[in-house]
C-alpha cells in the first residue's frame, strides 16, 4: 500500500486540511497524520473539533512530540508529505532544517530523501522573512502551494474553493483525483 504523511500546523485555514482528509478517504492510501499543538487550538476555534475527530479520516495519527515515530525515518517510504496549512513558524523551521517536532522532522526526511514535500501557507500578506523562507524551502526541494484557489471552474461554494487546493496538493503528490474541475477539461 502507498503512503502519504499529512501535517497540520497552527495557521488559520484548517478547513483546507479537513477537505484534503475527506478527499483522500476514497483513495487506496495509508495515511499518517500529525497535528501540531497550535493546530489543535485552531481546530477548536475554527471548526469546534478536536484532534480525535480527525482520526476517522486517516490510518494513523502520530503525536507531534514523537520524533522517533516511523515517519521520522528515511526508511519509511511514502509518496510524499503535505503540511496544510503550513504556519509561518513551520515554514521557517523547514526552510532552515530545524527538526524539533515530528512534523518538521518528517519534512526534513522528505527533503533529504528527495520525496515530494508540499507546503501550503495560508497566512497573508507575506513578510519578507516568510518570502525568503519560501524561497529557501523551494530551493531545498519543497513545493510551495499557497492556499489561493482558482475561479476558472466557476466555484459555487466554499467547499468548491477548498477542493481546488486539495486537487492541486494531490496532483503534486502524483495522486490521481477528480476533486476539482481542470482548465479546459
Amino acid at each position: 500500500m502507498q503512503r502519504i504523511v499529512i501535517g497540520i500546523t497552527g495557521a488559520s485555514g484548517i478547513q483546507y486540511a479537513l477537505d484534503l482528509l475527506e478527499t483522500i478517504q476514497t483513495a487506496d492510501l495509508e495515511t499518517h497524520l500529525v497535528i501540531s499543538e497550535g493546530a489543535k487550538r485552531v481546530l477548536a476555534e475554527e471548526l469546534s473539533m478536536n484532534a480525535r475527530d480527525l482520526a476517522q479520516f486517516v490510518t494513523q495519527v502520530h503525536d507531534d512530540r514523537d520524533v522517533g515515530a516511523g515517519i521520522a525515518s528515511g526508511s519509511f517510504r511514502t509518496l510524499g508529505m503535505v503540511i496544510i496549512p503550513c504556519s509561518a513558524s513551520t515554514l521557517a523551521k523547514v526552510a532552515h532544517g530545524m527538526a524539533d517536532t515530528l512534523i518538521t522532522r518528517a519534512a526534513h526526511v522528505h527533503l533529504k530523501e528527495r520525496r515530494p514535500l508540499v507546503l501550503v501557507p495560508r497566512e497573508t500578506p507575506y513578510s519578507r522573512p516568510m518570502l525568503e523562507a519560501m524561497l529557501k524551502a523551494h530551493d531545498a526541494g519543497a513545493r510551495i502551494l499557497a492556499a489561493n484557489p482558482g475561479f476558472y471552474g466557476n466555484p459555487q461554494s466554499v467547499k468548491d474553493l477548498l477542493g481546488f487546493i486539495s486537487a492541486r496538493v494531490l496532483d503534486q503528490l502524483g495522486i490521481d483525483n477528480q476533486r476539482s474541475s481542470r482548465w479546459k477539461e
